[in-house]
């Protein structure tokens, strides 16, 4: 997808923002809204094989569901806008965060004071306890994944992309 090109008549591509394993996110402005703020589109990579993009969309619709049941009730999960089809492709758009991920952070090399790390742990898992109390599984936690927002230094965890319900864990107990 290219800068300039417009979803559902909405949705304006700014840049490319990166590449995950099941799909692309842009940075993009909300042509409806008011000072047409900056939001994320993901759009679900492509597959010729039928089964993985089946898989690919089952995972995408998962994601989706975990943003839009955590993101209104905890600041610190990004909150879904939108989720649909277009042309054949699969989106989701969700809220932008002004900010860093934590592998500027922590990275080889950069030694915390322990007073750091413990604060940084704290604010980690104050989310994952929020998530875990829904009875959902992130599954990807890594420096990548979590970003430092640039307007009160919060932590916020990005891509819900391989979530689990725990709900289903229990139908399905050799997946521990």
């Amino acid at each position: 997808m290219l800068p300039g090109n417009t979803l559902r008549n909405r949705y304006k591509i700014v840049k490319l923002l990166g590449s995950g394993a099941f799909g692309i996110t842009y940075l993009a402005q909300d042509l409806d809204l008011p000072d047409h703020p900056l939001c994320v589109v993901k759009n679900l990579k492509e597959s010729q094989n039928p089964e993985e993009l089946k898989d690919f969309i089952v995972f995408f619709s998962k994601e989706a569901k975990a943003l839009y049941r955590l993101g209104y009730e905890c600041n610190q999960i990004p909150r879904l806008f939108a989720h649909f089809e277009e042309k054949g492709k699969f989106y989701l758009v969700q809220e932008y965060i002004d900010g860093h991920d934590l592998s500027q952070e922590i990275y080889a090399g950069n030694k915390l004071r322990e007073s750091e790390v413990i604060q940084l742990l704290k604010e980690i898992l104050e989310v994952l306890t929020f998530i875990h109390d829904k009875n959902i599984i992130h599954r990807d936690i890594k420096a990548q994944n979590l970003m430092r927002r640039n307007s009160d230094g919060k932590i916020k965890i990005i891509d819900f992309g391989t979530v689990k319900e725990i709900s289903q864990i229990k139908k399905n107990p050799h997946e521990l």
